[in-house]
């Protein structure tokens, strides 16, 4: 699924490290969503979006 996670985490300086721990998940869940290897699960895709204020639409994106 492609999304705008590296993007938003960038342009508030967040590391890898500092998202994973706000939102509850490893690291490596972050990277392997991040390079769209991973799909988050609903809630995980929510605490996302409400940490980034965003509609989850606007970050996740289910087309091609």
């Amino acid at each position: 699924m492609k999304n705008r996670v590296r993007e938003l985490r960038s342009l508030r300086n967040m590391t890898q490290e500092d998202l994973a721990e706000i939102i509850g998940v490893s690291r490596q869940t972050i990277n392997a969503i991040e390079k769209e290897k991973f799909d988050p699960s609903l809630p995980t895709a929510f605490k996302i979006a409400n940490l980034f204020q965003l509609p989850i639409e606007e970050i996740f994106h289910f087309g091609k």
